[in-house]
């Protein structure tokens, strides 16, 4: 969440980033409880002030006076209690309208309503050709018995699917090079080179996070909703994750890092679930949208002022495994009304599916500041021994179903055999998926 001291101070940006943002908040209300809030703490602690000062002279005092004091004490006592239910009313209130209030986006982004405002900033690579019709990733991987959606219905769902055969070992395939890729010191520094980002070049450390999440920590993380896109465990404040970052991005919760010891970054990978509320009849076809799916999410906790070249590096990243896999894909900046609350600046990757004749998003990039650190009070202690929040950032390595649709479509042969990216065969061990 924001720091109400930049709300006091700038109400008139906030107004226009609520506009913007397409989010309603009453600002002037947030203001008048943080007033009335600060009140009654100050009232409050001189209550208190009061309280101890005469508790501590109460044994020093004879007869008439002692009881005076005593019956004063009295009424103070049920003051600063009927000031502390007081204080608890306006705060749940206070804090309720201040976590509607979302990040400031940066200056670059572009201001529009809806996702059709992104602007295309790049586009890489030349689209697929073939000599004859290309087909959509599912009549190739159901044709070949790769995947089972009727199956799995049976047992599971609509929305669900069984990954078989030679497509799970390129899933893993896919993993192990992530893995071994953001891992590796050296091809880190080759990608802040070549994009002459002024950041540091540690390497990721690899997580297999929790696939569950308290309430109170997906709430801090603002990712908690929509929750009807989320799965709750019935009887229980616990919540399956949607994205990796979730559970990533709150593991440093009420921790202070050492500046020295930032950037911390990791990458994680782990199955996700969201009920994909607001789209029935979209995607029904083959893997893009379903109700559980296999991510390698990067994470990254940095100091405020090298965060966004934190965001940037994380973009050049995946640009460069895309690269790797040869696929053609463009980039997007995210406007006001698309990159979401907590969010300062977004950044999407759409990969070239053929066989759908459209760019279709594989990858975001999400710039935090310290909207989410401020609620999990995860702080730095910096060069100059003063404590802040940290800086976060988050950003699609690989959507394992998104990516598998991208390389069967692109890498399709006429007789709906899959070529394997040459990247990948070390790792697979087979170069067509027959």
């Amino acid at each position: 969440m924001l720091d109400i001291k930049y709300i006091r101070d700038n109400k008139d940006t906030v107004v226009n980033v609520l506009r913007n943002k397409n989010i309603e908040v009453d600002i002037d209300l947030l203001l008048a409880l943080d007033m009335e809030r600060r009140g009654l703490i100050n009232v409050t602690d001189g209550h208190k002030a009061r309280q101890n000062k005469v508790s501590l002279e109460i044994p020093q005092l004879d007869g008439n006076e002692r009881a005076t004091r005593i019956q004063e004490m009295a009424v103070l006592k049920e003051q600063i209690k009927a000031n502390e239910e007081k204080l608890a009313e306006v705060e749940d209130r206070y804090i309720h309208l201040l976590k509607k209030v979302p990040n400031i986006p940066t200056d670059d982004v572009p201001v529009g309503k809806s996702d059709e405002e992104n602007v295309v900033i790049k586009t890489v690579g030349e689209k697929t050709s073939f000599d004859f019709e290309p087909k959509t990733h599912w009549h190739i991987a159901e044709e070949r018995g790769l995947i089972d959606k009727k199956r799995a219905a049976n047992v599971a769902g609509a929305r669900f699917a069984y990954i078989k055969g030679d497509l799970v070992r390129l899933q893993l395939a896919i993993v192990q090079f992530v893995m071994n890729t953001l891992t590796n010191e050296k091809i880190i520094t080759q990608i802040v080179a070549e994009n002459e980002l002024k950041v540091s070049t540690k390497p990721f450390v690899p997580v297999l996070p929790p696939l569950m999440i308290r309430t109170e920590m997906y709430d801090a993380m603002d990712r908690l909703e929509p929750s009807e896109d989320r799965y709750k465990i019935e009887g229980e404040e616990l919540w399956l994750q949607g994205s990796a970052e979730h559970v990533i991005g709150s593991m440093h919760a009420d921790e202070t890092f050492e500046e020295k010891d930032l950037p911390m970054r990791y990458i994680g990978y782990a199955t996700s679930f969201r009920k994909e509320a607001g789209t029935y009849g979209k995607d029904t076809e083959g893997i893009f949208r379903v109700h559980q799916f296999d991510k390698l999410e990067m994470e990254s906790f940095s100091t405020p002022d090298t965060s966004l070249n934190e965001h940037l590096l994380f973009v050049a990243i995946q640009e460069y495994l895309m690269q790797q896999l040869g696929l053609p894909y463009r980039v997007l900046l995210k406007c006001t009304g698309d990159i979401g609350k907590p969010n300062a600046r977004g950044i999407d990757i759409d990969a070239w599916l053929p066989g759908q004749n459209a760019y279709r998003e594989t990858h975001t990039a999400d710039y935090m500041t310290d909207y989410q650190a401020r609620r999990l009070n995860t702080r730095v202690k910096n060069s100059e021994g003063k404590f802040e929040f940290v800086h976060t950032n988050d950003a699609t390595a690989f959507a394992l179903g998104r990516i598998l649709i991208a390389i069967i479509e692109n890498y399709q042969n006429e007789d709906g055999s899959i070529r394997i990216p040459e990247v990948l065969i070390p790792y697979c061990g087979f170069k067509t998926i027959p």
